[in-house]
Parts: structure tokens; C-alpha cells; sequence
């Protein structure tokens, strides 16, 4: 009886609660197996592994914010746009956890060319055109802004900016004040240097 309706993409959007629930490295087919009240092995009808389910729930996270992010970026350009854009990374890590550690999830090529990972980063090139950045600059700038919404959301998850002041919603609104200041005077250099 437990097993009706167990699809693929049911059981993938069940690892992701599970993942903002207990936390990504968490999630294993025998967890997914115990939420669902089954044997593990009609589970793997499904999926292949726990690595399996891992991945696919990488890709649902990634096209589930790189949704999000296009439509905060829709209609918006320069510091507008980076906001809008910044504050979908990090509302998402703040609401989905699991899915957030998730999406940083290392892929294979294939995978990761066919995955929503590419829009992430159409989408911050086109941020970037706002700022007029050349390449390869423009692919600075997009491993700069993915490290500093990731690693800012992780230390703040974390408890990183918890213990002292001023409050990390000033210092969030102060580093995209920092970052649209930066993109705007991005310092280049001649290629190889």
C-alpha cells in the first residue's frame, strides 16, 4: 500500500524536503525508504543509488532557483538587478537549506552542461551587461558574485554572524553596496598577467 504513486520526481521532491529538513548529506535512499514507510528496494525502481538521488535533487534545486532567479531579474538592471538576484541566492539558502547545499553539488560535465547551472550563469552574465564588463572579466566577476552570495549565505546559516554586531542584514545590504561599487570600477589587466 505504501508504494502508490511513488514516482521518480516524487520521491526526488521528498529527498529535498528531507535534504531542508536534516541536511543534504543526510539523505540516502534508506532515509527516503523509512519517510515513505517501504522497502528500500522499491525504491530503486526509481532511482539508482543514494548518489542517484543526490544528483537528481541538485538538478530540481538548481531549476528550482535558477526559476526564481529569473523572474527577479526580469525588467531589472545594474544594482536593481543585483539585489533582486543576490536576495534569491540567499532567501533560498534561508528557506531551503538542504536544497541550497544541494545545488553546490558537484556534477559530472554532461550533467552539469545539462543542467540549470547554465542559466545560473547566463543569468549573472546578464546582470553583468549592466555593468558593461568585458571577458574575460565578465567570468571574474560571475565566480566572484557566486562565492560571495554562497559563502555569505553559509556562514550566516551557520551561525557565522550571530555573535557579534552589527546585525548581518546590514552587512548583507553593505556588500551588495560593495559589489555594485566594485562591478562598476571592476579593475582589469592585460590577459596572462
Amino acid at each position: 500500500m505504501g508504494r502508490v504513486g511513488l514516482t521518480t520526481d516524487r520521491l526526488v521532491r521528498a529527498g529535498a524536503e528531507l535534504a531542508d529538513e536534516a541536511g543534504f548529506e543526510q539523505v540516502t535512499v534508506s532515509a527516503l525508504a523509512r519517510r515513505f514507510d517501504v522497502k528500500v528496494a522499491s525504491l530503486y525502481s526509481h532511482v539508482k543509488s543514494s548518489q542517484d538521488l543526490k544528483t537528481r535533487i541538485a538538478l530540481f534545486a538548481l531549476e528550482e532557483l535558477a526559476d526564481l532567479a529569473a523572474d527577479a531579474l526580469a525588467g531589472r538592471s545594474g544594482k536593481d538587478a543585483l539585489t533582486a538576484f543576490a536576495n534569491v541566492y540567499r532567501d533560498y539558502g534561508r528557506e531551503h537549506p538542504g536544497r541550497s547545499a544541494a545545488a553546490r553539488l558537484r556534477l559530472d560535465p554532461e550533467t552539469a552542461a545539462a543542467s540549470a547551472g547554465v542559466r545560473h550563469s547566463q543569468m549573472t552574465r546578464a546582470l553583468l551587461r549592466g555593468y558593461d564588463l568585458p571577458e574575460p572579466e565578465q567570468t571574474h566577476a560571475v565566480r566572484l558574485l557566486g562565492s560571495v552570495f554562497h559563502g555569505y549565505v553559509s556562514l550566516e546559516l551557520a551561525g557565522g554572524f550571530s555573535h557579534s554586531l552589527p546585525d548581518s542584514e546590514e552587512s548583507w545590504a553593505r556588500t551588495l553596496d560593495a559589489l555594485d561599487a566594485l562591478l562598476r570600477n571592476w579593475p582589469t589587466r592585460p590577459t596572462g598577467v
